[in-house]
């Protein structure tokens, strides 16, 4: 521990060694003679070994300086760690210039001996990636796996005779579905198969809100602007229950759009699997009972509050299409008002004698059956943009009714089962107190009772199901409401500014016409003149120029 501390302390004359030495040195002459007093020789042997201990240059520790004496207190490996942190967070540039990279960062050891611990190397700043930036937004992988649907429904003609006439459309479809034979395809469709795949498909679904068909009509059913919008109507249709993710995978779906001989094949179908009835549904197939039982008790807060608001949206939808019609109507009194204005006009254009009258007259009658163009195709328009999507969700909001009461069906058959599955174990219970007289009966009231309690858990699972189907079928009904209603009314409102556009334009340029300088030629039109025949054709002509001639 001395020698560690300070070897070359003024204040210790001697280390332990020396000590040991010179003792040894003295014992000696001591055991042949008396001890002397004197202590001379251990200072000239102690001090060529603090001489040669302190001031050898050659030594481990190098000569002793007074420059040099703090820089040998610093252990070496802390200071260059320190360091080495300090030079990698120092700016590189303000330091040495810089060289090329080195890939092998093959280097003269002397330079880094002199140059101390090695910086990391740069790195290049990421750069955006081409295909990256003109690629497409990503979608998921279930929208991207999702069919796609395109389904026009046009071509409507009148076919039969007196007693069995009707309209045929032509249903055209193009898909990605690889569940077709084609991915285009085209049918010929009535009315009635429209309706055929309506009830056929909510009777497949409980639950699930299809869009259903225009309702009938026995009146007027073959008029041009009723016929088409039946039309639109019809295709609107088909085209929401192609993009519904359940119904869209429907088997009667494809039956409907694929079928060349759809009577034959639904007639076969019918036949092979026959469609359980609305009163018994999916419910009916399973062999459940379903109850009528007394009123229904929603139970539930959310579907009662939601029963309620569509009862509300189904009264003011209907107040909104009776104002609809009402204001259709008297577009076309105003069609028709128009359409007499100008016979008038006409009429006393041709008795008018003056044309600096009879223009104006004949050109303001040709401008009152332009105006009544205009009022019959605004009529029109408002019936096909927005009448017909108040038409379509009453209608959907008597779909959403139907899933109601099929959920309410899907009750009373869960209790209806679950009274059945207590009878059965009531009779069970009561074999059992008999004793094992009557074994056989006994079991078979026992696989009686495991299959009404398979039933009741059936049941419940359906009514389970379907309300939160239910639940997010309302969810979709509420979204695409708004996106309809939206963009109904901003069509409504483009096509009335259109109309208004078109009406000023007509009478701008009658009012021009009206102000021109000359009034009498501002709405004058040139007889009709046959054209004679060119001069010299006839024979008093040739006869004026032979005497012409003559003279001359």
């Amino acid at each position: 521990m001395d020698v560690e501390e300070s070897p070359w302390a003024e204040s210790q004359p001697t280390s332990q060694p020396e000590a040991a030495a010179a003792q040894s040195t003295s014992a000696t002459p001591a055991a042949s003679s008396a001890p002397r007093p004197s202590r001379g020789p251990r200072r000239i042997v102690a001090q060529p070994t603090r001489l040669e201990a302190v001031d050898d240059p050659l030594g481990p520790l190098g000569a002793v300086s007074d420059d040099a004496a703090p820089a040998s207190d610093a252990p070496p490996v802390p200071p260059q760690k320190e360091q080495m942190v300090i030079r990698t967070t120092m700016p590189r540039p303000q330091q040495q210039p810089r060289r090329p990279a080195d890939p092998h960062r093959i280097e003269d050891d002397d330079m880094e001996a002199g140059r101390g611990p090695r910086p990391p190397p740069p790195v290049d700043p990421a750069t955006p990636s081409s295909v990256r930036a003109s690629s497409h937004p990503s979608v998921s992988i279930e929208e991207a796996a999702k069919p796609t649907f395109h389904i026009s429904v046009g071509d409507p003609h009148k076919v039969g005779d007196l007693t069995s006439s009707h309209i045929v459309y032509s249903v055209r479809t193009k898909t990605t579905s690889k569940g077709y034979k084609q991915p285009e395809f085209e049918v010929k469709r009535r009315y009635r198969d429209f309706l055929w795949l309506y009830n056929t498909l909510h009777s497949n679904n409980p639950g699930i809100v299809v869009p259903p068909p225009p309702e009938k009509q026995a009146v007027g059913r073959f008029d041009s602007n009723f016929v088409e919008s039946r039309r639109a109507a019809l295709e609107k249709m088909l085209n929401k229950i192609a993009i519904h993710s359940t119904l869209q995978h429907d088997s009667d779906l494809k039956l409907f759009l694929e079928s060349e001989a759809f009577n034959v094949d639904v007639k076969h179908k019918e036949r092979k699997d026959p469609l359980p009835s609305e009163s018994k549904g999916m419910l009916g197939s399973w062999g459940i009972n379903v109850g009528g039982g007394s009123k229904f008790v929603e139970q539930d807060d959310w579907f009662h509050e939601r029963k309620v608001y569509l009862d509300a949206l189904e009264n003011q939808l209907k107040s909104l299409l009776k104002a609809m019609e009402t204001m259709v109507g008297q577009r076309k009194m105003m069609a028709e008002a128009a359409g007499d204005f100008s016979a008038s006009l006409h009429a006393l254009s041709t008795v008018e004698l003056s044309p600096s009258l009879s223009g104006p007259l004949d050109a303001l009658s040709e401008l009152q059956l332009t105006i009544k163009d205009v009022y019959d195709r605004q009529a029109q328009q408002d019936v096909l943009t927005f009448g017909i999507i108040i038409e379509e969700y009453i209608r959907l909001i008597g779909s959403v009714k139907q899933a109601f009461g099929q959920r309410q069906r899907a009750f009373y058959s869960w209790h209806s089962a679950e009274s059945e599955m207590q009878k059965k174990k009531a009779s069970q219970d009561k074999l059992l107190r008999q004793g094992k007289s009557q074994q056989d009966r006994l079991n078979q009231v026992g696989a009686e009772v495991s299959e009404a309690e398979r039933k009741v858990h059936q049941a419940r699972l359906l009514f389970e199901d379907m309300g939160r189907l239910l639940r997010s079928e309302l969810d979709r009904f509420e979204k695409e409401k708004v996106e309809d209603f939206k963009s109904g009314v901003e069509t409504f409102l483009e096509s009335a500014v259109e109309a208004q556009k078109e009406l000023i334009e007509k009478w701008e340029t009658f009012l021009m016409q009206l102000d021109a300088e000359d009034d009498e030629t501002a709405f004058y039109r040139p007889p009709v003149i046959q054209q004679s025949k060119p001069a010299g054709d006839t024979a008093i002509d040739r006869a004026r120029a032979t005497i012409n001639d003559d003279s001359d």
